[in-house]
């Protein structure tokens, strides 16, 4: 499911695509994906995509925190969460260094 989002992700044109696996870090989740959208309506398509991937393949509807206006939407699909951010916020809340002993699976830059 993961991979899904990175390919959907990429799809969508994000840029700064990561995977991490969490699994010997915490139980929260199995694997984050983090990526950046340029622009509010870029994050509203990888938004709208990864969701419509997921659930199309089986997923349950995941729980959705934030907005293309805040500049950081959070999907949690419970194994997988998913953070897509606006540049700024990305920078800003610097989500990989928080977790950086976990594994990075996947880098796409």
């Amino acid at each position: 499911m993961a991979r899904r989002v990175v390919a959907v992700a990429e799809d969508k044109q994000a840029t700064e695509i990561m995977m991490l696996d969490l699994r010997d870090l915490t139980t929260i989740a199995d694997y984050f994906v983090i990526c950046t959208a340029d622009n509010e309506r870029q994050l509203r398509a990888v938004h709208r995509a990864v969701d419509e991937e997921l659930v199309a393949a089986g997923a349950r509807n995941p729980k959705v925190e934030g907005s293309p206006e805040t500049g950081w939407i959070l999907l949690d699909f419970a194994d997988v969460i998913v953070h897509i951010f606006s540049p700024e916020q990305r920078e800003f809340y610097r989500i990989e260094r928080l977790w950086k002993q976990a594994q990075p699976i996947v880098v796409v830059q």
